[in-house]
């Protein structure tokens, strides 16, 4: 098990209170949601800075005639349709 350390940490007021909140309303200590929290932020398995995830829509795909690697057709493409 690891050392317990002490530490003080700058914390807005807002968000402090909805810590507290949230803490109160599952029965844990400050602590106990502190730590839950930073271990959730920790098992995150995207690295900071990564893209989020592109969604996928039901459809036919892409339409006949659209190259997706072309900016330049695309904006005519998507200007025309405006």
């Amino acid at each position: 098990m690891f050392p317990h350390m002490r530490t003080t940490i700058d914390i807005n007021d807002a968000l402090l209170h909805a810590v507290k909140a949230r803490a109160a309303r599952e029965h844990k200590t400050l602590k106990e949601t502190f730590e839950q929290a930073l271990r959730a932020f920790l098992a995150d398995p995207a690295p900071p800075g990564a893209a989020p995830p592109i969604p996928v829509f039901r459809g036919g795909g892409v339409q006949p005639g659209v190259d997706l690697t072309d900016s330049a057709a695309l904006r005519d493409l998507m200007d025309a349709e405006s």
